[in-house]
């Protein structure tokens, strides 16, 4: 049993132990039926080798399947995702667990648990392949604008002074107010989109890319002052995806999360997809936090639009005015219990009763930030940049 911060005991398997420069004995431990993001090393004070107990202990607000509550698959599913619960082995399909197994064993240790990024220091959530030397490291030092990691604060210091870029190393494309947007491009910028991906890795389990990065572009969404331009987020994307991807990886660093640059970043991504007239989707799997944002802004768009629109709709029709997938559309409307299947296909059912009472609920009200189509100046690539029509 491990005592959390919050001074709650929770069962955890202890994957490892180091004795620090100091002398005292520290535990690398991952909570039962809790998102690996929580694993963390402790002090010996915190750990009870004595109790040892099959069921975590948890605050009753967590506890989901007590007798004196009864809930639903989709109130346990909506759980499961708020509190970060992974699913079993036993529920995967034997491919899915096989991976999910080798890749829970080359990733099981966090060694670098704080990365300093500009002012900010960060505690990380996932281990992340940095160099053995830097990998090992409780600490790293991280310069925002060229993302060049140091292991030593006046290596870092030393750097800041004479780094000379203040902004990412691309085409700005976005600008209003103090947000923009670049893009880069992985052939061109390769040491920079490779530690853009390291850096992300420290707060995404499951993505794999961190150096094949010259099919990707990067769209690297920053905050400007007079200082630069500070990475806030980014996300990246294929080229040319044979899946149909407009995202591959996703991702809003910690101090600017719940500031709706989460779902500014989708925005953007479905806004280029309009552009290219195509229809893209996020290559799976999401994070627990990008399947919410994602269905929050699927919910969004979706009713923003049956909530507007006078006469019938198909799903196909809502797939061409959105750039999001008619799978894409389906589940979220299943969700929102919006869709029914009828001779053979799935058919918009709704109300407009139905519609006001999801938009008055909290979860789908519109996004903090949403993309200005006339402050983006972007064409595909092989293609001039025209400024669209409103």
């Amino acid at each position: 049993m491990v005592q959390r911060p919050d001074n709650s005991w929770l069962s955890a398997e202890i994957i490892q132990s180091k004795v620090e420069d100091d002398g005292k004995t520290v535990y690398y431990v991952h909570y039962h039926g809790f998102n690996r993001r929580l694993d963390e090393w402790v002090e010996a004070a915190r750990v009870d080798l004595q109790q040892n107990d099959d069921k975590p202990i948890i605050d009753d607000k967590l506890d989901v399947d007590g007798p004196e509550r009864k809930i639903t698959r989709n109130q346990k599913r909506k759980h499961d995702e708020i509190n970060h619960v992974q699913k079993t082995y036993a529920e995967m399909d034997p491919t899915t667990a096989a991976l999910e197994k080798e890749h829970e064993a080359i990733t099981k240790i966090k060694f670098i648990d704080k990365a300093q990024f500009g002012k900010y220091e960060i505690d990380t959530w996932y281990f992340s392949p940095y160099p053995d030397e830097y990998g090992k490291l409780n600490k790293l030092w991280i310069c925002e604008y060229c993302i060049k990691y140091m292991k030593f604060e006046k290596t870092f210091r030393d750097h800041i002074g004479k780094c000379e870029m203040r902004q990412p190393p691309g085409k700005e494309i976005y600008r209003k107010g103090s947000v923009s947007v670049y893009e880069v491009d992985g052939k061109e910028q390769k040491l920079y989109c490779q530690n853009i991906c390291l850096l992300a890795k420290l707060f995404l389990d499951h993505k794999t890319l961190y150096f094949d990065v010259e099919p990707f572009l990067f769209y690297i969404l920053t905050e400007v002052d007079r200082e630069g331009a500070h990475m806030v987020g980014y996300f990246s994307k294929e080229k040319e995806s044979p899946d149909g991807n407009n995202v591959a990886c996703i991702l809003t660093l910690p101090p600017y999360q719940r500031k709706g640059y989460g779902k500014f970043l989708i925005n953007f991504s479905y806004e280029l997809s309009k552009i290219e007239q195509t229809v893209g989707s996020p290559e799976k799997p999401l994070s627990d936090l990008g399947k919410l944002s994602y269905r929050s802004y699927w919910s969004w768009v979706l009713l923003d639009i049956l909530r507007n629109f006078r006469g019938t709709l198909s799903i196909k029709d809502l797939s061409a005015m959105t750039s999001i997938t008619q799978e894409d559309i389906i589940g979220t409307l299943q969700s929102l219990n919006m869709v029914k299947y009828w001779k053979g296909q799935h058919v918009i059912c709704v109300t407009p009763k139905l519609v006001e009472e999801h938009v008055k609920s909290a979860q789908y009200r519109k996004p903090v930030l949403t993309v200005d189509n006339s402050c983006l100046r972007w064409a595909p690539p092989g293609k001039k940049f025209k400024r669209q029509k409103h």
